[in-house]
This record gives structure tokens, sequence and C-alpha cells, in this order.
């Protein structure tokens, strides 16, 4: 019965986590999953390059997609519905993979107090980017790996891994070659009747799959490794310092609980010598991919999700034997203090930091169902809000792009760079004046933009305005999202409705506060 109500509780946990976490976190949850499914099943949604390129694998938006198709079946036409369900889905795969790590760890108190209490997992767990596919599935793999006995289960979740999403292998070399080195069976008989076997089943399926869907032979990993890898492409969207995951990825992803991480570290340095080989080698793992992912210049939170459960597995292992020497004063002192430090980061970043980016979309959905000739403009850094997957309406959208330069133009310039480098300049060369069918219906921007732009926001009236960061990472981005009509639109009585609801959410004097910031 404990092991029930544990799994209840970890899929209570993870469930609250999809009506609880209301902000945005990065472009890659809506444009490369619930967009690409969107397109499959409805016919319409834009692809961004990695798509066009093949860098991409279906894998994870075809799942997506199921979902969509079953909706659409059903004629369920319902906005929230498709933005939500998929949400629940990840946070199903994520609650189960809860569900493993516990039993990985022997049902342990500490591991079932780490997962639950890791406030990254609890931000991120729910998000439908394919980091989180990576994370679930790892510790899936991780709870079957070969610890004791013989058992290649965990290669095929590897080998899915492999094909979706490179990146995901290099964790797992330290542990495939441990596995090959302390299996019972010779090297080459397990190579050649597990490894090759899943290998080829695997690659089959993900490149049959990834042809099917982007309409031409494509092998994803190849294209992957040649665009990201050799090219370098991802710089173009920022680079870190080569210590950047250490000084700063790392400790941020686990938070306060990186300080029983460090100390597990240096326990498990000090044990090498008694043979605790369990440790050891997910140290090894976790530093492999740390030195491997450092010598890539653009880095990110997110691209170490799949090495989380082995932190955290090392994290509860050592506070599973320190307790032991602890008195009951000092544990629940230590507990609480790992709780509130992760509770704080998780509610501000989940409930209030990059919210408005998500809450404008129901607005724009419904005056899309209204005004079925409604044309929006989006004046943001591109990629900020959600597009078709968020509006479900075949209407007209614009925003600015920002593709890599994939031709090695040197004179390319990125749309968005061009727009914020003089917007007046690039709305008289790119919007049109007239007719008025052809101009925007309505702008969607930041109010840090707001000033630069207000002979052309002349023709437009504000409508709508919520509150998205109090602290900025970026001089593009704002406090609040504005919502622009232009003033010849014709508005129905469900709109004005739509209007209403919007001043109820922002307080005159909150508007006016934020007027005098401008």
């Amino acid at each position: 019965m404990k092991g029930v109500w544990v799994f209840f509780l970890l899929l209570t946990l993870r469930l609250s986590s999809v009506l609880l976490v209301k902000t945005s976190y990065v472009p890659d949850e809506y444009w490369q999953s619930l967009e690409v499914a969107h397109r499959l099943v409805y016919g319409y949604g834009y692809l961004t390059w990695e798509w066009t390129q093949g860098i991409r694998s279906y894998m994870q938006p075809l799942l997506i997609a199921v979902l969509y198709k079953v909706l659409d079946l059903f004629h369920v036409e319902c906005v929230f519905a498709l933005t939500l369900l998929p949400r629940v889905l990840q946070a199903l795969l994520s609650a189960y993979a809860d569900w493993r790590f516990y039993n990985w760890c022997q049902g342990s108190k500490w591991s079932l107090f780490v997962i639950t209490t890791s406030w990254f997992w609890f931000y991120t767990g729910s998000r439908t980017i394919i980091n989180t596919v990576e994370a679930s599935l790892t510790t899936i793999a991780l709870s079957f790996f070969p610890w004791r006995g013989e058992s290649a289960l965990y290669l095929w979740l590897v080998g899915l891994l492999a094909f979706i999403r490179p990146t995901s292998a290099v964790p797992w070399i330290p542990l495939c070659l441990h596995h090959l080195r302390h299996s019972r069976i010779p090297v080459m008989r397990l190579l050649v009747t597990q490894y090759l076997p899943v290998g080829l089943i695997m690659g089959a399926l993900t490149t049959a799959v990834d042809s099917v869907c982007h309409g031409s032979l494509v092998f994803t990993p190849l294209r992957f490794f040649k665009l990201n890898v050799w090219q370098n492409i991802g710089s173009f969207y920022g680079s870190q310092p080569w210590h950047w995951y250490l000084s700063t990825g790392l400790p941020a992803v686990l938070g306060i609980a990186t300080i029983p991480f460090i100390l597990a570290i240096v326990d498990s340095l000090k044990k090498v010598s008694i043979g605790d080989s369990r440790r050891l080698i997910l140290v090894i793992s976790i530093g492999t991919t740390l030195v491997v992912f450092s010598a890539l210049p653009h880095k990110e939170f997110r691209f170490i999700l799949p090495i989380l459960p082995m932190c955290l597995y090392l994290s509860a292992d050592h506070l599973s034997h320190w307790s032991h020497k602890a008195s009951n004063r000092t544990l629940w002192a230590a507990a609480l203090t790992l709780l509130v430090g992760s509770a704080l980061p998780a509610a501000y970043l989940g409930q209030y930091h990059q919210r408005g980016t998500v809450e404008v979309m129901p607005v724009l959905a419904k005056i899309a169902r209204e005004h079925k000739t409604a044309n929006f403009l989006f004046l943001m850094p591109c990629h900020s809000t959600p597009l078709y997957s968020h509006i479900h309406a075949n209407v007209t959208l614009r925003f600015l792009t920002c593709e890599p330069n994939l031709t090695d133009d040197p004179g390319y310039e990125e749309e968005a760079e061009a727009f914020y480098r003089n917007p007046s300049a690039w709305l008289d060369a790119n919007v049109p004046a007239y007719p008025p069918s052809e101009t925007p219906s309505h702008v969607v921007l930041f109010d840090s933009l707001k000033p630069k732009i207000l002979e052309f926001l002349g023709k437009y009236r504000e409508t709508h305005s919520f509150f998205h960061a109090h602290v900025l990472l970026s001089d593009r981005v704002g406090k609040y999202v504005l919502v622009y009509e232009r003033r010849d639109q014709k508005t129905e009585k469900p709109h004005k409705e739509t209007h209403k609801k919007a001043k109820k959410e922002l307080p005159v004097e909150d508007l006016e506060a934020r007027n005098s910031e401008l």
C-alpha cells in the first residue's frame, strides 16, 4: 500500500504543476512541439528553421499530434484543451519517471523528498520541451540499468534518446562502458546480441518516422551534428564561457540542493577505494556530460536536465547516510531549509516571471474566433509567445523572425535585429499603411517598445495589458505585454466583454503606475 500512496502523491504533484506553473520558459516548449503537432493535424502552423533543415526528430511532436487527432475526431476545438492536455501527457510521463526514481533509490524517504522538492523539476516537469522528455526517459532507463544482474531493457530507452536527441547519449557513454566491463556476458557477444540490434531497430524506427513526417529521407542525428556542432549554429543564439555549467548552470538547476550534492560528490570520491562503484560511475557520467557540454559555446539550463536525476540520486543517497548520524532537530532543520529554499524559486518563477506572453494568448484566440479577418503583428523578440497552437484559427500572424545565417552571407542580418536597430524605419518599409485589409488589425508588443513607435501606434488604441516580469533579462523585453487594436476595426459585443475582463485583471491604479514608468 505504501507504494500506491507514493505513486498517487507523485502523480498529484506533477498534475498540479500543470495548473500551478503559468509562465513561459523557453520558446521550444511551444515552437518545437505544440506548433509542429498542430501543423501535422490541422494543416496550418509555423515550422522554424530547425524543421526545414531536418535537424529535429518528429517523435515527440507526433505523440502530441496523436492527442490532437483524437480531439479532432471528437470535434473538440477548445483551445484550452489543446494547450492543457499535452502538458498533462508530459506530467504523466514525469510522474512515472518519479516513481521509477523512487524504486531505483530502493524506496528511501530522502529520495522521495529530493524528487518532490526539486524546484527546477517542478518548474519544467510538465512543460512540453524535449529536454523534459530526455530527463524522464533517462530516469526510467537508470531505474532499469543492470547495476546488479543482467538486463538490457534500459538500452531501448537509451537508443530512443540517442536518435531523438543525440546529446542525450553523452551521459550514457560511461554507463554503457561500465555495463560492458562488468557484465558476465562477453563484450563481443553483448555488442552483437544486444547493443547492435537495439541500435538498428531504434535507428530504423526513428528514421522512418522522421522521413515520413519531413517528406523525404532524412537522418536527423547526422544533420543535428552537422549544424549544431560542426557549423556551430547554436552560438548564434548566444555563447557562454567554458565554466558556465559549473559556475552558473548546475548550481541554478539544483538550487539549494547544491549543498548536499557537493557533499555527496566529496563523499563519493572518498569511497573510491572501498568499491562504491554505483556512486562513482554516476559522478563520472555527470562529469563527462559537463565537460562535453562545456566545450559547446551555446549553453542553457535545460540542456543539463538529463543529468538531474543522477544528481538527485547522489544527494538522496548522501542524505540517507547522513541522517543516521544527525539528531532529530538537525534533520528537521535541514529538511525545512531545503523545502523552503526550493519552494520559493518554484513559486515565483512558476507564477510570475514571464507570465504575460502566456496570458495574452487566450485573448488573442478569442479575437481570432470573433474576427475571421484578424491580422496580428507581434513586435517582440522572435518566438516570445506561442503561435497557432494557442490561437487555433487560421488567421494572419506576423512576427519578427530570427533565423541564423544558414547561407554564410557576410551581409546577413536577422529580421528582429533589423527591427530593433530602427523600429520606425522597419515599420515604414514592412507594414503597409493602406488598404486597411492588409494592415495589422492588432499589434502585440512589450511596453518598453511603446515610446519608440508612438507615431505608428497613433492608428491604434490600447485594449489589453498583462503583467509579464519584474526582472528584465533584456532591454527588448518589458514589464507588461500590450495589445493594440486598429481604431477603425469593427468591435463586436463579445470583444467588448473581453476588453472589460482585461481591465478587471489590471486595476486602474496599476495601469496608471505602468504608464508613468514609460
